[in-house]
């Protein structure tokens, strides 16, 4: 799936898509079947915001980052030659407080060119009730901000960041509502968040971030990616780079 030139568009105007179909029900529940079974095996802790790398650990976060529907979209927004930069589980169960503070990822990534985007795939179905993604619409033009510390306790985010914003800033928030085997993108400068999942249902879901084959690292950055090339060709990559883990 080639994104059309309307939601290429919306991308660069908006700064996200969402609803873009990856899999249909049943694989959508073969998905969900997968995730359970390392749920149960790992314990709620570890996959509420599980490591980085997953791909390189779990099979189906292989698979679903490998997707060529991921990959094609991917590649429509980023050019043909794509490094996996990393992936990783969202969790929330509710009915709890915690939730994700505003924020931009690029600020923490630590690339350059600082290009690019984060597919996020639903495992379960999420909506505003259970802390679906929010996004502010338009913000991936804005500058790298200041972030500073969430004011209140539950943020999931590592080092408890968050980017203040105006109050008119906030009133143009839109909720991502995404039923399992969809997926949102979004550009790496995107503001975005989430609120509590004050439900009685899990919101689970995996995000996977992809780059143009030509970023770098910047020197001295604080996070230290390992890469895989899984579109298209690279004369030199710039980072730790691992094949496929699983052939």
């Amino acid at each position: 799936m080639i994104l059309t030139t309307n939601q290429t568009h919306q991308f660069e105007t908006q700064g996200f898509l969402s609803g873009v179909e990856v899999v249909g029900p049943q694989s959508a529940d073969t998905i969900r079947k997968d995730f359970n079974s390392f749920e149960a095996r790992v314990g709620r802790d570890r996959v509420q915001t599980a490591p980085v790398n997953l791909h390189f650990e779990e099979e189906f976060a292989w698979n679903l980052a490998t997707n060529q529907t991921v990959l094609d979209c991917a590649e429509s927004l980023l050019g043909p030659n794509l490094l996996l930069l990393g992936t990783r589980t969202f969790c929330k169960y509710g009915p709890s407080e915690d939730f994700v503070a505003w924020h931009q990822d690029l600020k923490y990534w630590g690339l350059d060119p600082a290009v690019a985007i984060n597919a996020w795939i639903a495992i379960d179905d999420c909506d505003a009730d259970n802390g679906c993604l929010r996004y502010i619409p338009g913000s991936h033009k804005w500058e790298s901000r200041e972030h500073g510390k969430a004011g209140k306790k539950g943020n999931l985010l590592s080092i408890n960041q968050e980017l203040p914003l105006s109050t008119e800033e906030e009133e143009t928030a839109v909720d991502i509502a995404l039923q399992a085997g969809q997926i949102s993108i979004h550009h790496g400068m995107m503001t975005h968040g989430s609120r509590p999942n004050l439900s009685d249902r899990r919101r689970c879901g995996m995000a996977m971030v992809y780059v143009p084959a030509e970023v770098k690292p910047v020197e001295g950055a604080d996070v230290v990616w390992t890469v895989v090339l899984v579109r298209g060709e690279a004369e030199e990559i710039h980072f730790d780079h691992r094949s496929n883990p699983f052939n």
